[in-house]
């Protein structure tokens, strides 16, 4: 079975994709416009990305705030992928954006952050995430780079620890590895050690926070350091990174959804 959704990701790498590119080029934009709104809610799988005010240096791409690197074609790119293999009933194209402190977030069970080296958050916000997590809420921490990664800076671990322990105080934060059951909720990832790296600044890092600090519990957070899974998605139409490392970063993602639906 593995093999077989292996095969159907090659050819959706390149093929759906473009599809993305496409619609994304459509809507003439590539990145934040304050003129796309949220859909409303309607029971299914929406994907949903945070937005936040990011901190001094938080702007290195082309002046796009850092939150919203890859935004929308990679979650696109993605959602394809996922409406091909499984049976989850889901939005495609449209990708919501909202804050910590929207109300309507407790509606969705699975949440997309990047870039936390730049990360800020209010009070309002602080507390919106803590209630989102405890009430079973998923938080996928994506595209984590070094600290002055590339001259650039800010970024690093620090920023996003020192958020942590705003958030959940009390919270331990473990070092995953192929054994946990979210390598293993769809595909099954037997190694992460070689991961397919974005950056090239040494080892991915594979890490979480659980429930009450017990990895028996529900994991509430997975936090990707030291690489970028979603340029990954972003890029698999483009031809810029390899197709197994492209599969390999996809296969994460639709691990990473498959568990927070079914925890």
């Amino acid at each position: 079975m593995v093999t077989r959704h292996r095969t159907v990701l090659v050819t959706l790498a390149i093929v759906a994709s473009l599809g993305a590119a496409t619609l994304a080029q459509r809507r003439n934009f590539y990145g934040w416009d304050e003129s796309v709104k949220n859909i409303p809610y309607d029971g299914r799988f929406t994907f949903v990305r945070i937005r936040y005010t990011p901190a001094p240096g938080g702007n290195w791409a082309g002046g796009r705030p850092s939150w919203v690197h890859g935004y929308p074609l990679a979650e696109q790119n993605l959602m394809r992928i996922m409406k091909e293999i499984t049976l989850l009933d889901l939005h495609q194209d449209d990708i919501d954006v909202r804050t910590l402190d929207d109300p309507e977030l407790g509606r969705y069970p699975f949440a997309y952050i990047i870039e936390v080296g730049w990360w800020t958050a209010t009070d309002l916000e602080v507390a919106g995430l803590r209630a989102y997590l405890q009430k079973g809420g998923f938080l996928f921490v994506d595209d984590f780079k070094p600290e002055n990664w590339r001259g650039v800076p800010g970024g690093g671990w620090k920023p996003f620890e020192d958020m942590i322990k705003r958030v959940l105080p009390e919270a331990k934060i473990f070092d995953l590895g192929p054994s946990d059951k979210i390598f293993n909720s769809f595909f099954e990832i037997k190694a992460l050690d070689n991961f397919p790296q974005a950056y090239n600044y040494g080892q991915p890092v594979f890490r979480g926070i659980y429930e009450d600090n017990d990895p028996r519990k529900r994991l509430m957070m997975i936090i990707n350091y030291n690489t970028d899974v979603s340029q990954f998605w972003e890029w698999s139409g483009r031809g810029f990174r390899p197709f197994d490392d492209t599969n390999e970063a996809y296969k994460l993602a639709v691990d990473y959804i498959m568990y927070a639906m079914t925890h």
